[in-house]
C-alpha cells in the first residue's frame, strides 16, 4: 500500500508531517509492503484556499491513502471519491505515523474535520 504524506522539507520518514495537505511544498511516499520511500513536488502549490487539486498536487502519482495533519474539505471529498482514505496524523514524524497506521490507529479524516480557511483559523495546528 502506497501511503502519502505532506511534508515541509523531504527527510524521508524522518520528516515531518505538514500541517495542511494543499500547501505542503512537497510529498513522500512510503511503500508499506516494500518499504521504499520516494518524493514527489507538489505540482498544485500555488492554488487558491479551497481549489486544491490533488491529483495535480501528487502529479498523477497512484496513492492509496494520505496522512495529514490537515485538510480542506473540497480536497477531502476529491480524493474520496477517487477511492483514497485520508487519515489525521497522529505522530510527529512519517516514521511514528507508518507505525500507527499499520497498527490501524489512526483516525480517518471526516469533513467536519477539515480546515475552513486560513483567514480564520485553522483547527489542524
Amino acid at each position: 500500500m502506497k501511503v502519502c504524506f505532506p511534508v515541509q522539507d523531504n527527510l524521508g520518514v524522518e520528516s515531518a508531517v505538514y500541517n495542511h495537505f494543499g500547501s505542503a511544498p512537497s510529498f513522500v511516499v512510503v511503500n508499506t509492503a516494500t518499504k521504499e520511500v520516494s518524493a514527489i513536488s507538489n505540482s498544485d502549490l500555488n492554488h487558491t484556499h479551497g481549489s486544491c487539486n490533488p491529483m495535480k498536487a501528487l502529479s498523477g502519482e497512484s496513492v492509496n491513502a494520505i496522512v495529514v495533519g490537515g485538510i480542506g474539505a473540497g480536497a477531502l471529498s476529491r480524493l474520496n471519491q477517487l477511492g483514497i482514505t485520508v487519515y489525521r496524523a497522529q505522530g510527529q514524524t512519517i516514521k511514528e505515523n507508518i507505525a500507527l497506521f499499520e497498527k490501524s490507529q489512526l483516525p480517518i479524516l471526516t469533513p467536519q474535520q477539515c480546515c475552513g480557511g486560513h483567514a480564520e483559523g485553522c483547527a489542524h495546528n
